[in-house]
């Protein structure tokens, strides 16, 4: 049996939600990014419990198509910035589609209706969380932090991130209040 999870974006979510689990007595086959797989379906008190304690921790079990759906393109464009050291070697869309074995059209006509936002949006605030993540580090120049992300050039990603964020990138690292945005909340 598969649960879906909202918000599992990370390492530490994985980790927090198998100790969930672990607490409920389950023992799950699999925990990755987004979904659980238990060998089979828990007793209903047992799932409401789990519900419960995940909620509390600001997750929250999805039960509709569209909802799982949304959560593994935010789980595959969270991996492609912020897991992958490599640019990716097709085109986000054509990545999404054959992750998913969906057509790109329906599933970003479906994204936009559901989250708000375009899919490609969605992308680039990601990769603008990681820009500032990479500045705040201060290990990459900026020409670096371009090429890590696949951006054309310096001015290209100079262009996108103070679109998203109404500062440069020197300026939003001279400031020295670095507000960075949890991945969900992207």
């Amino acid at each position: 049996m598969k649960l879906f999870v909202k918000n599992m974006v990370c390492d530490r979510c994985i980790m927090v939600v198998k100790d969930q689990l672990q607490k409920n007595n389950l023992t799950p086959v699999q925990v990755t990014l987004g979904e659980i797989e238990l060998p089979q379906a828990p007793a209903p008190q047992q799932l409401q419990q789990l519900e419960t304690d995940l909620k509390a921790l600001g997750f929250e079990i999805m039960d509709d198509r569209k909802s799982r759906m949304m959560e593994k393109i935010k789980n595959i464009i969270i991996g492609l910035v912020h897991r992958s050291d490599e640019k990716p070697s097709a085109n986000l869309s054509t990545i999404i589609a054959a992750e998913l074995h969906y057509d790109y059209n329906y599933l970003s006509a479906l994204f936009s209706e559901v989250e708000g936002i375009t899919i490609e949006k969605y992308f680039i605030r990601q990769k603008i969380e990681r820009v500032k993540e990479l500045l705040v580090y201060d290990e990459y120049t900026l020409s670096e932090i371009a090429g890590q992300l696949g951006y054309s050039s310096v001015a290209h990603l100079s262009s996108q991130f103070k679109q998203v964020t109404g500062l440069t990138p020197s300026h939003y690292k001279s400031v020295g209040n670095n507000k960075r945005n949890p991945l969900d909340k992207v």
